[in-house]
């Protein structure tokens, strides 16, 4: 299974949040994290890694042909043991590197998606901010889910409206994430016509050791099993691979509502009434609420 993480501006996380979500991803499935960011990588810098092997390296040998474990030999390790192909720091060189491994921007990079299709594998791609010029566009479009996240305030959701169609036709999962303070899900949903999945909670320590921060015995708790922000990637998770089903043949519905349709069932949420759970999984179901005439902000659950 491939999967894409992406936003369509700014910065809303989606590194820290691709580290979660390919950490936390349910056995027995084999993850791998592959950063594409054309603005150039975190990881290496973060976590202290070697510049090579990663996405340079993988770009090189996949210009001569491989077998189905190739990514396997560019990969180095997180200090929880999550396997990575790193992207350089440098933009010019990542922007480079994508274009080798997908130089028909219509195409698939093979050596991915070989991965990704081997049974019990799963590949998570941090795709960073998808510009219609972005080398990476050529992944999401080829992914089986894509994540895009996106903060709630006004001047990010204003974004959306024109690009979510287009976003909804790459795949056929994908899936809205809120961000932070701002609109909650069901004014999202009211606005923009699509169920966002839920909002990734506040969680700055849980997050610090996802950005390679010392993990000091006080942040023992906030790690990714623990953390509240690796419960809702394991969350996220569970609903993608319980997800995955084979494509209909047939025209795709029309409208970004129904492209972006949710599953008929809710992940389980611990200590969290079935009752209460929204459709769109992850937060327990908001109260009815008249159209929002201004933004408000709000604590992130």
């Amino acid at each position: 299974m491939l999967v894409s993480v992406l936003s369509l501006k700014g910065s809303p996380g989606a590194t820290t949040f691709a580290v979660a979500l390919a950490a936390r991803w349910p056995a027995p499935a084999r993850a791998l994290l592959v950063e594409a960011d054309p603005a150039g990588g975190d990881l290496v810098l973060r976590f202290s890694l070697r510049s090579l092997p990663g996405l340079v390296s993988l770009a090189a040998a996949a210009r001569r042909g491989g077998e189905t474990d190739l990514v396997w030999r560019h990969t180095q390790q997180l200090p929880g043991g999550l396997p990575v192909i790193a992207a350089p720091p440098d933009a010019e060189q990542a922007r480079a590197a994508l274009s080798t491994l997908a130089p028909d921007p219509t195409g698939a990079p093979a050596v991915l998606r070989a991965a990704a299709d081997t049974p019990g594998t799963v590949v998570v791609v941090d795709c960073g901010r998808a510009d219609p010029g972005s080398p990476a566009l050529p992944i999401v479009r080829s992914s089986d889910a894509v994540v895009l996240m996106s903060r709630a305030h006004a001047d990010d959701l204003a974004h959306l409206p024109r690009r979510l169609p287009a976003v909804g036709r790459w795949s056929p999962n994908p899936v809205l994430l809120l961000v932070g303070e701002g609109y909650t899900e069901a004014e999202v949903a009211r606005e923009l016509g699509v169920p966002p999945l839920g909002r990734v909670p506040h969680d700055p320590n849980g997050a610090a050791v996802l950005c390679g921060r010392p993990n000091t015995p006080r942040r023992r708790r906030n790690s990714p099993s623990r953390s509240a922000l690796g419960r809702c990637a394991h969350t996220v998770a569970t609903h993608l691979a319980l997800r995955q089903r084979p494509a209909v043949p047939g025209p795709r519905p029309a409208g970004p509502g129904a492209l972006w349709a949710p599953v008929a069932t809710p992940p389980t949420l611990p200590g969290v009434p079935p009752a209460a759970v929204s459709p769109n999984g992850i937060r327990p179901a908001p109260q009815a609420r008249t159209a929002p005439t201004e933004e408000r902000g709000g604590r992130a659950s």
